[in-house]
């Protein structure tokens, strides 16, 4: 396996059990999901469409919208008509679960602080319905205005775009949101595939470090923009528990009013939170957290839901 030797090590002591099984995951393209972007199109007639092209798309059990492909089909899709109209959305699908847990209500007032490239708050518009307020913060310009033009491709009118550090919007909007989503920037790890050494080429013990600094000030920030009795979901594409579970610890002991809600994932290979790292404890409440397991279709994914 072409992967980092110190990555390889890190991975094997987080999972010592299940690590050899789950880096193999690593090794082969996953098939393709996307999903039916209800705000321009319905299953029915997008499934239509897509099996004119010779592809015949496999549902998620557990998302009506949700479905699946053979990997060789991503070009295809990618250069359809459905695809260039917002009609359809290819998303991951440990990165569909976070709207879904998220579970924003039509008329609310809800924040994605990380937004770019835009699948998650594309999902979240369409699970308000169109209703309410969707403020969308990304900072670099480039990445801003693929948001921008992803989310009024897929025909999103409630949005409302900051191109802007979410660091600062706490501070700036403080107790403004019902519901807040923060796909925290990190390591990327669970992006990591041993046949391209792009995906791995930026990776290092240290950028763990620097990731977790920023993503505890992001998290800050987003609590800071909840209302009182709302809720906010914390992700993020890495194992390390320094970008996961020590995050949410550290903020639970600046923020004593912020609990750790119990998440129900509709899928199976999921591990719970960790409590303990290395040398270090957390927050008991922390086994509430969930990590999703990489599989053959799906991606690793940390995911922590927190209300104040």
């Amino acid at each position: 396996m072409s992967l980092p030797e110190a990555f390889i090590k890190r991975f094997r002591e987080i999972y010592p059990k299940h690590a050899e099984a789950l880096l193999e995951t690593f090794e082969k393209p996953k098939p393709v999901s996307f999903r039916v972007n209800p705000l321009k199109s319905d299953v029915k007639t997008a499934l239509h469409l897509i099996e004119k092209m010779g592809i015949r798309p496999y549902p998620v059990e557990w998302y009506d919208h949700g479905f699946i492909v053979d990997s060789r089909f991503r070009e295809i899709l990618t250069h359809s008509g459905l695809f260039s109209n917002g009609e359809i959305y290819i998303q991951g699908l440990s990165s569909m679960v976070a709207p879904l847990v998220l579970e924003p209500k039509p008329g609310e007032t809800v924040l994605d602080l990380a937004a770019s490239p835009g699948g998650k708050s594309l999902m979240i518009a369409a699970l308000m319905q169109n209703r309410g307020i969707l403020s969308v913060v990304e900072p670099g310009k480039e990445r801003f205005f693929r948001l921008k033009s992803n989310l009024e491709r897929g025909a999103v009118t409630i949005a409302k775009f900051y191109m802007c550090d979410g660091r600062g919007v706490g501070n700036k909007c403080p107790s403004m949101f019902d519901r807040v989503l923060l796909d925290a920037p990190c390591s990327t790890e669970a992006k990591f595939r041993s046949y391209s050494k792009k995906s791995y080429a930026y990776w290092s013990e240290r950028k763990i470090k620097e990731m977790s600094k920023l993503q505890t000030r992001l998290l800050l920030s987003a609590v800071k923009s909840l209302k009182p009795g709302g809720s906010l979901l914390y992700a993020t594409c890495s194992f390390e528990p320094e970008e996961n579970e020590a995050v949410v610890d550290k903020v639970l002991k600046k923020v004593p009013a912020l609990k750790v809600s119990p998440l129900f994932i509709p899928v199976k290979n999921i591990h719970s939170g960790f409590t303990s790292w290395r040398n270090r404890e957390f927050d008991p409440s922390l086994a509430k957290t969930v990590r999703i397991l990489p599989s053959k279709y799906m991606d690793g994914f940390y995911l922590a839901k927190l209300t104040l």
